[in-house]
């Protein structure tokens, strides 16, 4: 690998190699409720959590000192002015857990640290022409040493690495120009069996772009949706799907596989997704009409330098996500459609105008058009959302269980502010 970056300090495929950590483990329902509240709201007092969840105020003062205790959340000042006892609000406390979360890509590997807020503290990148497991594994392990060296005597604190990556990466040697060779030995190699013999953490794995999807829902500005269909768009496109208000992987933890999503050609027939959405196919533009391609492959760099080859590609790009909105609109209903990718914002608006205006152009009959909303991660959604696969396993609720468990309002459900805050930007995308 080469190129080194680095910035600042069940079917499942989630389920994890269990290794032991010195972490308190997996936390008692009611306690991940609080957790799960109190990082959506971002402080809440005993008060609040007893009139959301139901439950009684003892209850509620039992579970927040042990939540305090554990140092998952942290004091505030008390707000005074109030009848009675004033209120201590609790938040967050961002050391009280820390997640890695990896990202093996077919152009690159980044690798970041994330504490319980979600703020990275260290992120490190490289590229490279495509994936080699030795390499990719040797410097995870790397790596995972020096994060648990800079946080020290936090380092028990760290609570699971996560790793999204393309599944069946061995089947993609044509179309990233790879020697099929180099690339056979992913087809056997069972990387959270190697990571789980050598570090001393829980291993996570999951497909990419489902990964993507999860950091949208975690950490995201779309986490007030309940249910949305999520593109990201990297060297190849993909996707996810959120149901309910959680993350849906289904049978075998590939749902909402986008990529391979038909959609027509534009020459009578149909043709997968990916052969449309996906960068490698302006990649394969800028190199027919010989210009360089490290650009492409830079989120900060100006794609407008592409000119015309960009402009083709947003064109078609658009036209396969519009109507792989619409085919997916016409079996799931969903609030919303969510576009991200390894791009910049501007290139995002760029796209996000394209798709309305195609998805003006179709016939939405019987379909209840979804809102088009951006992403609100960006380039490092995928290793973000690797970082929230232990994040969910340990300490939140899957929200649409929320209801069924209670027989009253769901109390993860997202206000009507947040809502309308969220129609407000999809009109300024259209």
């Amino acid at each position: 690998m080469a190129s080194g970056m680095e910035e600042g300090v069940s079917d499942d495929g989630v389920l994890p190699i269990q290794r032991g950590t010195n972490q308190a483990g997996m936390r008692a329902y009611n306690e991940r409720l609080v957790l799960t509240l109190v990082r959506q709201h971002g402080s809440l007092a005993k008060t609040d959590i007893a009139r959301m969840t139901g439950l009684s105020a003892q209850t509620v003062s039992v579970i927040m000192r042990h939540l305090e205790a554990d140092r998952l959340l942290r004091r505030g000042q008390p707000l005074r002015g109030r009848v009675g006892q004033p209120s201590v609000p609790l938040s967050i406390n961002p050391d009280g857990a820390f997640f890695i979360g990896v990202k093996i890509g077919r152009r690159g590997l980044d690798i970041v640290l994330v504490d319980f807020v979600g703020a990275i503290r260290r992120r490190v990148g490289f590229t490279y022409a495509y994936p080699v497991p030795a390499e990719a594994i040797a410097h995870i392990i790397e790596e995972t040493r020096t994060c648990a060296e800079l946080l020290g005597p936090r380092a028990d604190r760290i609570a699971g690495i996560g790793v999204a990556q393309p599944f069946a990466l061995w089947e993609w040697a044509e179309a990233v120009g790879a020697p099929v060779a180099d690339l056979a030995p992913w087809r056997h190699v069972d990387i959270r069996a190697e990571l789980a013999a050598v570090l001393p953490y829980p291993v996570y794995l999951q497909n990419d772009a489902t990964a993507a999807c999860g950091a949208e829902l975690a950490f995201g500005d779309n986490s007030g949706l309940r249910d949305f269909l999520y593109f990201y768009i990297g060297t190849f496109i993909g996707g996810g799907l959120v149901l309910n208000g959680g993350l849906f992987t289904g049978r075998t933890g590939n749902a909402a596989a986008l990529g391979s999503m038909p959609v027509p050609d534009g020459k009578g027939g149909m043709e997968q997704l990916i052969n449309q959405g996906s960068l490698v196919l302006l990649e394969r533009r800028l190199v027919a009409a010989g210009l360089p391609i490290a650009a492409l492959y830079d989120p900060t760099a100006d794609w407008n330098v592409f000119g015309e080859h960009l402009d083709a590609w947003l064109a078609t790009a658009a036209r396969g996500i519009a109507h792989a909105i619409v085919a997916a609109s016409a079996t799931i209903d969903v609030e919303a459609a969510v576009i991200d990718g390894a791009f910049t914002v501007e290139i995002q608006q760029r796209l996000l105008r394209a798709v309305g205006e195609e998805l003006g152009r179709l016939d939405l009959s019987g379909i209840d058009a979804p809102l088009l909303l951006p992403g609100s991660i960006g380039p490092v959604a995928r290793a973000l959302g690797g970082a929230s696969l232990p994040l969910f396993d340990h300490y939140l609720v899957e929200r649409h269980a929320s209801s069924a468990l209670r027989g009253f309002a769901d109390p993860l459900s997202p206000d009507r502010g947040t809502r309308e805050q969220q129609r407000a930007r999809a009109r300024t995308i259209r």
